[in-house]
């Protein structure tokens, strides 16, 4: 049977490797993860939310993988015993002007096939009592869990079933020479754990995602940029402020949705992410600064052409990053009560969004073919959600 190494210890990476065991007995499957953990980046600091596929475009792989992925993440925790919450969320419109922006999101979701409906302020209020709103988009399908769980359980059927996992694995190289049965083309892929020897190659990388593909030979399409997103936390006292999850409406013309509150599955409310260009892969605070990355991306053309379309949205995130008045200001306009003193920090993230030379932002998923390879270079939110079926998608496109 061929031998597969899946790069990349998160959730996608350890989905693929569970479905390759169940769609291919008797595959030897190795995946590398480069930290002592399983989880350790954007799976394990992402806000556990369970999305519906709201916000893509009809007819696109978000769309199609999330909506799918949605139903089937909710039956693998039920198999799992992962506790899961299908608890809905609210996309609030705040004043009469996001009305229009609203009613769009209602038709997307339509459209998406998915059970949402209007509400007016009152119908909203039996929702969220302490929630402002002239108008809210009840998306029934929303749940919440949390994901290091779920990759927890992934890593535990797949090393059951016989895969390898290694962690403090760095992939330092990746070459290819005729040296299987016969002559056969295989794959040497170098890690600070020693060298593996693979048939098929499937990159999960993350914040690394690109740089993997351009050890195997693939020139990227796009440049993954780092995007810091921060946090804080409701205390304990003022927790019964927020019953469930409520978003803001989305502005089209930026990049992200906006902080909105989120309870997790622990009963704990989360307030946030802002989003700011962080100075490191793994820049998890301003402190966290990486000069080789930082001039990596200083001399990518796409950052540039990004800043100069949307400088001052981002502008207007650092300064929510550098203030907590103005963070609590902007989740004030959803729940009116909320001020700074509500609110203590919170872990921060970082999102793997790539950018394409242009400037703008990858939208889409971005899985690209090879030769006996395949390099997920575009995974961000709803990529937790979605990532069973992104395996399953992965795994049709792999040779045998």
């Amino acid at each position: 049977m061929a031998r597969y190494v899946v790069i990349g210890g998160g959730i996608v990476g350890l989905a693929t490797a569970h479905r390759i065991i169940l769609d291919r007995p008797g595959a030897e499957v190795t995946v590398l993860e480069k930290e002592p953990r399983l989880a350790a980046h954007q799976t394990g600091h992402n806000s556990g939310v369970i999305h519906a596929g709201v916000y893509y475009r009809p007819g696109s792989l978000k769309a199609e993988l999330c909506r799918a992925g949605s139903r089937s993440m909710v039956e693998f925790c039920a198999e799992n015993g992962i506790p899961v919450r299908r608890c809905g969320k609210l996309i609030v419109a705040t004043d009469e002007a996001e009305l229009p922006r609203l009613r769009a999101l209602h038709e997307r979701a339509l459209a998406n096939r998915l059970p949402v409906r209007l509400l007016d302020a009152a119908e909203a209020a039996e929702y969220e009592p302490a929630m402002r709103c002239v108008e809210a988009l009840r998306v029934e399908s929303t749940g919440i869990v949390d994901f290091t769980e779920v990759c927890v359980a992934l890593a535990a059927l797949a090393e059951k079933a016989g895969a390898g996992i290694r962690l403090g694995a760095r992939v330092t190289g990746i070459a290819s020479r005729r040296g299987g049965p016969g002559g056969a083309p295989e794959l040497v892929v170098s890690s600070t754990a020693g060298e593996v020897l693979a048939d098929v190659l499937v990159n999960c990388a993350g914040l690394h995602a690109d740089r993997v593909a351009q050890f195997a030979g693939v020139v990227p399409p796009a440049r993954i940029i780092p995007f810091r997103g921060e946090y804080y936390e409701l205390r304990p006292e003022r927790r019964d402020l927020v019953r469930g999850l409520i978003y803001p409406v989305p502005d089209p013309q930026f990049p992200f949705l906006g902080v909105h509150l989120t309870r997790m599955i622990d009963g704990s409310v989360h307030a946030g992410p802002n989003a700011v260009l962080a100075l490191a892969r793994e820049g998890y605070s301003w402190g966290r600064i990486n000069p080789r990355e930082v001039a990596d991306l200083v001399g990518y053309p796409g950052l540039w052409r990004l800043a100069r379309r949307h400088g001052r949205y981002g502008l207007t995130e650092v300064r929510r990053s550098l203030s907590r008045r103005r963070f609590a200001s902007s989740l004030a306009r959803l729940v009116p009560e909320l001020t700074e003193r509500d609110l203590v920090p919170s872990p921060a993230g970082v999102r793997a969004q790539a950018i394409a030379p242009d400037g703008s932002l990858v939208d889409d998923f971005l899985i690209v073919e090879a030769d006996r390879q395949v390099h997920v270079l575009n995974a961000p939110s709803p990529a937790a959600t979605s990532s069973l079926e992104i395996a399953k998608h992965i795994v049709a496109r792999l040779p045998a």
